[in-house]
């Protein structure tokens, strides 16, 4: 199966957004990818936290969620369209979901962030309880490749990386691949980023796909980038450093089976 990390550079305009988010999920269904996915916060990086309360949509309803459906269809593309604000449980929250739509235009399933950011040094300082609500349950949904096989696929955020039981979680129910769309900051990425991807995808025997904002945002933030792809055995399949791109790879499903009987340890987890 083709797979493909968007990696992008999001400003403050949810217009500018949208189009260079189209151009690239366009060149992802001409390099002949199934799947397509966006980075965090793929719709805007705010000047402020709260500027994503005034762009939080109703689940199902709004621009953002239509224009993945849109996209979606007129594509052929199951895109995961990294992340947008949903309504909150109150006015103050919003909660930062993923949302999976296959190439009818349908949303299959959404997940909700479940482990919140909060980083702080002498320069820099995030806190994402500020503004955004937390979810409360792993998911995962199921693929039909062209290449004959279903792929389960699970669904994790930027800071979920951190927090090997979630994926563990994906793996015990039989996912193959797992996502992380992203917004690591420059400092947080280079020093832990590609280490924490390679070590979700040795501990589950699982290929690792991770979309990021890779560059200097208008509002000052400075992300990480390094959108790349992971086989099981731990090796980056395919990588884009910083600025917008396409991130392509080929999961190998006899592959993946191989790896697994090779090295069953999966089956030897006793705790």
């Amino acid at each position: 199966m083709k797979v493909t990390a968007l990696q992008m550079v999001t400003s403050t305009d949810w217009e500018h957004n949208r189009a260079q988010a189209w151009q690239l999920l366009q060149q992802a269904a001409a390099a002949g990818a199934e799947l397509a996915v966006l980075p965090e916060y793929f719709c805007l990086m705010g000047e402020r936290d709260t500027d994503k309360l005034a762009l939080a949509e109703p689940f199902g309803e709004g621009p953002m969620q239509r224009f993945l459906a849109d996209s979606a269809r007129s594509l052929g593309l199951w895109i995961v369209g990294g992340t947008v604000p949903l309504q909150g449980p109150d006015a103050a929250h919003v909660y930062n979901s993923s949302c999976v739509y296959n190439p009818q235009g349908d949303c299959v399933v959404r997940y909700d962030k479940m482990h919140l950011f909060c980083y702080a040094n002498e320069r820099e300082s995030y806190d994402e309880h500020r503004v955004i609500a937390p979810g409360h349950a792993p998911v995962h949904f199921d693929l039909p490749s062209h290449d004959g096989h279903r792929w389960r696929i699970g669904l994790s955020i930027c800071y979920d990386l951190r927090f090997p039981e979630l994926y563990r979680l994906h793996a015990q129910a039989g996912a193959q691949l797992m996502l992380v769309p992203s917004a690591f900051t420059y400092t947080t990425g280079q020093a832990h980023w590609e280490l924490l991807l390679r070590a979700r995808a040795v501990e589950n025997l699982a290929y690792v796909l991770a979309a990021a904002q890779g560059g200097q945002h208008e509002n000052g933030r400075r992300t990480w980038g390094h959108s790349m792809a992971i086989n099981p055995w731990g090796e980056v399949m395919a990588l884009q450093a910083s600025e917008p791109g396409v991130v392509l790879a080929d999961l190998d499903w006899a592959q993946l089976q191989r790896w697994r009987q090779q090295l069953p340890a999966l089956q030897h987890r006793v705790c």
